[in-house]
């Protein structure tokens, strides 16, 4: 390996390490990752797909972490796992068939309407009320995951403020615990959209495989500054981070 290579192999491991708590935290890891892949020289498709799969390990990493939220409730996510691995199969199905041009014209305003959707104020439960009952997924929440998913395999970017806008205004339990159940979402929709990828796409593994080694890392500190942080303080870094996904969105598909 010349240095060169060294140097951006340690450069994607620090982005990594970054998307994955930004990811966990906000739903955003793409706003740190993608951008990096396009700087390391791949394409907007190969950088789209290699984000794709080295998200998993973000995502292994925060639900490893999510032991406090996710206690006693897999029962009730069963459903939850189904929807997620066909939306992510759906959505990385898409992504291979068709031209993503026209839909890139719409997501900087899912996105934007996303992370202002979050701003939303609700009743609060305390932090502690999820260790106390089996979190309840209504049909409305399970067809929202349906479609995040889908986008999620097909795109990515700003899927998991979609979800988190989606569950909070849908489900009743703390954000901590919310922003968990996103987390295992996303994670089994990103893993079966990178399986279709790794033999159907163009994944650059030279990049993928550090930038999967910050994400892990990244993802387990992103629980704790979930648990640690204002609940009202994470929604607006979500939606002022949200919007400058929109904007760089925007103004590439404009």
């Amino acid at each position: 390996m010349t240095p060169a290579l060294a140097l951006e192999a340690v450069l994607l491991v620090l982005a990594g390490v970054g998307a994955g708590l930004v990811g966990c935290v906000t739903g955003l890891a793409s706003l740190v990752s993608y951008p990096a892949l396009l700087l390391a020289g791949l394409s907007p498709v190969g950088a789209n797909v290699t984000n794709t799969v080295a998200l998993v390990f973000s995502g292994l990493g925060s639900v490893t972490a999510s032991g406090p939220e996710l206690g006693g409730q897999w029962r009730s996510l069963r459903w939850l796992v189904l929807i997620s691995l066909l939306g992510g199969a759906a959505g990385a199905g898409l992504l291979l068939v068709t031209p993503s041009g026209s839909f890139k014209l719409i997501v900087p305003w899912l996105v934007a309407g996303a992370s202002l959707a979050v701003l939303v104020t609700r009743p609060v439960v305390p932090t502690d009320q999820h260790r106390q009952s089996e979190l309840r997924l209504t049909r409305a929440a399970l067809a929202g995951s349906l479609l995040v998913t889908v986008y999620g395999g097909y795109f990515g970017a700003g899927a998991g403020v979609m979800m988190i806008a989606v569950f909070e205004a849908m489900l009743v339990g703390s954000f901590a615990r919310l922003n968990a159940v996103k987390n295992v979402s996303l994670a089994l929709s990103n893993l079966v959209a990178a399986a279709i990828f790794a033999f159907a796409s163009p994944v650059n593994w030279w990049a993928a495989l550090p930038l999967a080694v910050g994400f892990f890392f990244g993802g387990r500190l992103g629980p704790r500054v979930v648990r640690a942080v204002p609940v009202r303080l994470l929604k607006v870094v979500i939606c002022v981070l949200g919007l400058v996904l929109a904007g760089w969105l925007g103004a590439s598909a404009y």
